[in-house]
C-alpha cells in the first residue's frame, strides 16, 4: 500500500511538472510607463503579430492577454516608439513585466526665415535695377568704329555676354518682385504661398520700367488686380 502510494505521488508530481513545462497558452500581464510624463494611455494597443490579433490596454498602461510561446507581441502607443517583444516558456504559464516608452523623435521640416523687407529698401532696389553694361557699338559709335561693330553682331562670344547680362537683369528682377510679393502677403494683400511665386511671377509680366518708376499704390493696384485673375484661372 505504501509503495502504491509513493507511485501515484510520483506520477502526480511528474505529469504536473510536464504540464507547466508545456502550457498551452500563456497569460501576459504588463504596463507601460513613461518615466518623463505622468498621464493615460487611452491609445495603448497590445498587437500580437503572430496571429494578427490585438486588443486595447487600460488606460493607466496595464494589460493583460494570453498569448502562445514564441508569439512576437508589439506594445503600441501614439508618440512613442513600438515596444516588441517575443514570449518565452515559462513555468508558471504567466509572464509579468513592465515596460518602459521611449517618445518618438519628431523630424521638423526645415524652414527658412526671410527677414522682410521694407517698402523703403525694395524701391531702392526698384530703381537700381539696371542692365550691364556689355560695350555693345551703336548709333554713331559704329561709323567710328565698324569692325567692332560687326564682330559684336555676329560673335557668339559677345552674343553670350549680351546673353548673360540680360539674364542676370531678370534675375534681379525676379528677386526684388520676391521680396514684393513677401511683403504683400504678410500685410494679407495676397494669399500666396512660397511655391507660387515664380508661376505668378510669370504671370504678372511685369514691365522693367513700370517696376522701376511705379509709386507705391500704382504697384499694389497692378499686382492685386493680377493676382485676382490669377486665383480665378488656377
Amino acid at each position: 500500500m505504501k509503495v502504491l502510494f509513493i507511485c501515484i505521488l510520483f506520477l502526480f508530481v511528474t505529469t504536473k511538472k510536464n504540464f507547466s513545462q508545456d502550457c498551452e497558452k500563456v497569460l501576459f500581464i504588463g504596463n507601460v510607463v513613461d518615466t518623463f510624463n505622468t498621464q493615460s494611455f487611452y491609445n495603448l494597443m497590445v498587437i500580437n503579430r503572430s496571429d494578427g490579433r490585438g486588443t486595447f490596454g487600460q488606460p493607466n498602461g496595464q494589460f493583460s492577454v494570453y498569448v502562445n510561446i514564441n508569439d512576437k507581441i508589439s506594445l503600441s502607443v501614439k508618440g512613442y516608439e513600438i515596444i516588441n517583444y517575443r514570449i518565452k516558456k515559462n513555468k508558471a504559464c504567466r509572464i509579468e513585466k513592465k515596460f518602459v516608452l521611449k517618445p518618438k523623435i519628431q523630424e521638423i521640416e526645415e524652414v527658412v526665415i526671410r527677414p522682410l523687407k521694407t517698402l523703403n529698401q525694395i524701391k531702392e532696389e526698384r530703381a537700381s535695377l539696371a542692365l550691364r553694361e556689355t560695350r555693345i557699338v551703336t548709333g554713331v559709335n559704329m561709323l567710328q568704329s565698324p569692325i567692332t561693330a560687326l564682330y559684336q553682331a555676329f560673335s557668339k562670344k559677345e552674343k553670350a555676354k549680351r546673353w548673360i547680362a540680360e539674364q542676370e537683369y531678370k534675375d534681379n528682377q525676379r528677386k526684388v518682385v520676391k521680396e514684393l510679393l513677401r511683403l504683400y502677403v504678410s500685410y494679407k494683400i495676397i494669399d500666396l504661398n512660397e511655391g507660387e511665386f515664380d508661376a505668378f511671377i510669370a504671370f504678372l509680366n511685369l514691365n522693367s520700367h513700370f517696376l522701376k518708376t511705379a509709386t507705391e499704390m500704382e504697384l499694389i493696384v497692378f499686382i492685386k488686380d493680377k493676382y485676382e485673375h490669377f486665383i480665378s484661372i488656377k
